[in-house]
């Protein structure tokens, strides 16, 4: 039997990062070699694995170098916490060749700028939405928008738990990336996030986001081409975030080997 992939997991103690560790654990091919959380936290020393009745050897640890050790020079981290958090853990990974897998949200271009930059030196994917289900409902809604280019509105609309603190979420803004590239436009220049008042006709050119939050919704996405006389809607929605888990570790499998490199879901998935 090969060598499984070694796994550490940022945000160990949350909602995504038990679901991570859990998955992690299912896999015959992956165990947990280290996982972090915050600085403070009172689960820090604890068994990674308690939350399940279980012990893994694995301490939950706030030193971001003592939790990567075990996946040092070729491990990878997952990370799915928030901006400034993936970032200082990019610093550490890169320093120790640690290759990353992030489904954080919400960076600035300057932060994505710098996850470019130690791509340069280690391997790491990097993706909106982990989920294979979206990512191939990216695809489709490339070829919806080419086909669909006159005569048609677009809206995306998003739902998501009332603990979300970006909005739109990061899978409906790449959503309507890939629809304005798909017509040939800037999302920057042609999205529509908020109407209210006396708004004037639509602007046919335009890209409209609605953002809803509330009680325990995983994730519900949409996007509408509202025509005359139809409308297509295209949809994924999330029943459990277990299928995030999954999809990063496809892509914790595709890194195996690779030392550098940018990569998204499609890179993993192969969709090209």
């Amino acid at each position: 039997m090969s060598t499984p992939h070694a796994i550490a997991v940022a945000g160990c103690t949350g909602r995504m990062g038990q679901i991570l560790i859990d998955a992690v654990l299912a896999a015959d091919d992956c165990k947990l070699a280290g996982a972090l959380d915050r600085a403070g936290s009172p689960l820090i020393g604890a068994d990674a694995t308690a939350f399940l009745g279980r012990s893994s050897g694995v301490a939950v640890q706030s030193d971001l170098r003592a939790g990567l050790a075990g996946v040092a020079n070729g491990g990878t981290l997952i990370d799915f916490t928030r901006p400034e958090g993936t970032l200082a853990h990019l610093a550490v990974c890169r320093e120790l060749g640690v290759n990353l897998v992030v489904g954080t949200t919400g960076f600035s271009d300057a932060q994505k700028a710098e996850i470019q930059a130690a791509a340069q030196d280690i391997a790491i994917v990097m993706a909106p939405n982990m989920s294979v289900g979206v990512n191939v409902v990216m695809r489709l809604l490339d070829m919806a928008a080419r086909a669909l280019a006159e005569g048609y509105d677009i809206e995306i609309i998003e739902a998501h738990h009332r603990h979300k603190v970006d909005a739109p979420s990061g899978t409906a803004l790449k959503m309507g990336e890939v629809v304005a590239k798909a017509l040939g436009r800037d999302l920057k220049t042609c999205a529509v996030y908020g109407r209210e008042g006396v708004t004037g006709e639509r602007d046919p050119s335009t890209i409209g986001f609605a953002t809803v939050r509330g009680g325990d919704i995983v994730g519900d996405h949409t996007v509408l081409f509202a025509g005359t006389g139809e409308r297509i809607e295209i949809t994924h929605k999330s029943a459990s975030r277990s299928t995030y888990a999954q999809g990063s570790l496809r892509a914790v499998r595709f890194l195996a080997g690779k030392s550098h490199g940018l990569f998204d879901m499609n890179a993993v998935l192969g969709l090209g």
